[in-house]
């Protein structure tokens, strides 16, 4: 990862996560149990991004610009709220195994899209331009570092 770059690490998530969600799409109808696995994937790597960004990246936001009550970063976790809960109600479509989720995917997926913008046209371009490459490589290692969570998504244990 040395040299890597916060925006391009962190869209590349985007985009893993994003073809997650669409694969979940893709088979919801005619291969439920595969659907139900994609979901999980998808489900699992957004919570540990969204945690990635708050225990990581915000803070380091922060503290490189001095803006923390009222600046990006608290708009970010009030995102981060609102997206958890159209998870939460795709989630429970999921559950249900009636997969009638377009309305709850409609409203997750447009809650990400604008929110994912921000983060690749504002945060992250700031935090790269305001770290070091040492300090961009301490980022990375925290995040290798943080362990996986248990997933319970499903009904499926990891």
């Amino acid at each position: 990862m040395a040299g890597e770059k916060v925006v391009s690490f962190f869209q590349g998530d985007h985009k893993r996560l994003d073809a997650l969600f669409v694969k979940f799409q893709e088979n919801k109808k005619d291969s439920p149990a595969k659907a139900r696995d994609f979901f999980r994937e998808f489900k699992t790597g957004l919570e540990r991004h969204i945690l990635w960004e708050e225990d990581i990246l915000f803070p380091i936001f922060e503290k490189v610009t001095g803006m923390q009550s009222g600046g990006p970063t608290t708009v970010m976790r009030h995102d981060h709220q609102e997206i958890k809960a159209a998870l939460e109600s795709v989630h429970e479509c999921v559950l249900s195994e009636k997969f009638d989720s377009d309305n709850a995917e409609k409203t997750l997926l447009e809650l990400l899209g604008a929110h994912n913008w921000k983060e690749e046209k504002i945060l992250y371009p700031i935090i790269d331009n305001m770290t070091t490459e040492e300090d961009r490589e301490q980022i990375f290692s925290k995040i290798k570092g943080l362990p996986e969570k248990k997933s319970s998504c499903c009904h499926l244990e990891d």
